[in-house]
């Protein structure tokens, strides 16, 4: 169980235009089952019971942001992101400054990525308790890897066996984070996640297995990808729920039987 005093808190970077999507909208605000893609991304951090504040940073002329219903959350509250994500999850970590303590854990997530499981934040806190650095969700490689040279010509086939796909949310300790993420942007050393900041520090954190539905909208295709997901997802609550029902019905039954 996680230490009555440690806090959790979450950042979301949210300032991107998502250009590869071809869209008029930032992918953030296409339409996913009948909502945009950050309400489904935001309700499920919303239903993290140990987040202590979520900090998501949009850009500064983002006017569709406030019009949703989550924005309006208690626990919610905006800042203005950067020119690159490593930015805006600095300015998100800055936002938490006068709450948050050197040790406290914050969650990075995407917020492109709907399809987050509860279940997989919950085994992402576990795993990490008392990890002095942290961790991320990933999913180990499973299809055959190649390197390229320029010309797009195979030079040679990579050993998969170590290699795993990068997740998110990145759970680590917040001063170090915030250390990691200023060095960069003193340095100039270009970031693609939080992970790779703490490991620019010659950090370690660790690997914890994630669902390989935890995708993130980059193209068209994914929105299709994404629905047949949460779908999924859906009847697979269902399906629990109803078994939690039967497996109380049948409890309650065999009390009556006893007495």
């Amino acid at each position: 169980m996680p230490l009555a005093t440690e806090k959790y808190w979450c950042v979301v970077p949210a300032a991107g235009v998502g250009m590869r999507m071809g869209a008029a909208l930032p992918k953030q605000y296409l339409t996913l089952a009948g909502k945009r893609v950050a309400e489904h991304t935001l309700e499920t951090l919303l239903r993290v019971s140990l987040f202590s504040g979520i900090v998501v940073a949009t850009s500064d002329d983002d006017l569709i942001w406030p019009s949703l219903a989550v924005s309006r959350a208690a626990l919610v509250q905006r800042c203005v992101g950067g020119s690159v994500r490593s930015e805006s999850v600095l300015n998100g970590l800055r936002a938490l400054s006068s709450k948050a303590s050197p040790q406290d854990w914050v969650l990075v997530h995407d917020i492109a990525r709907p399809c987050l499981r509860l279940n997989d934040i919950q085994t992402l806190i576990t795993r990490l308790h008392g990890h002095a650095v942290g961790g991320i969700l990933a999913t180990p490689v499973r299809d055959t890897m190649k390197r390229a040279n320029p010309r797009g010509e195979i030079v040679s086939t990579v050993d998969r066996t170590l290699l795993w796909h990068a997740l998110t949310p990145q759970m680590l300790r917040y001063q170090p984070l915030c250390d990691a993420l200023e060095q960069a942007q003193r340095t100039g050393l270009a970031l693609t996640d939080e992970a790779s900041a703490m490991e620019s520090l010659g950090l370690s954190p660790l690997l914890v297995e994630g669902h390989v539905d935890n995708i993130k909208i980059t193209h068209p295709q994914d929105l299709a990808l994404a629905e047949l997901f949460l779908k999924q997802q859906a009847l697979e609550r269902e399906q629990q729920a109803l078994e939690r029902e039967q497996q109380s019905s049948e409890s309650e039954q065999h009390i009556k039987e006893q007495k």
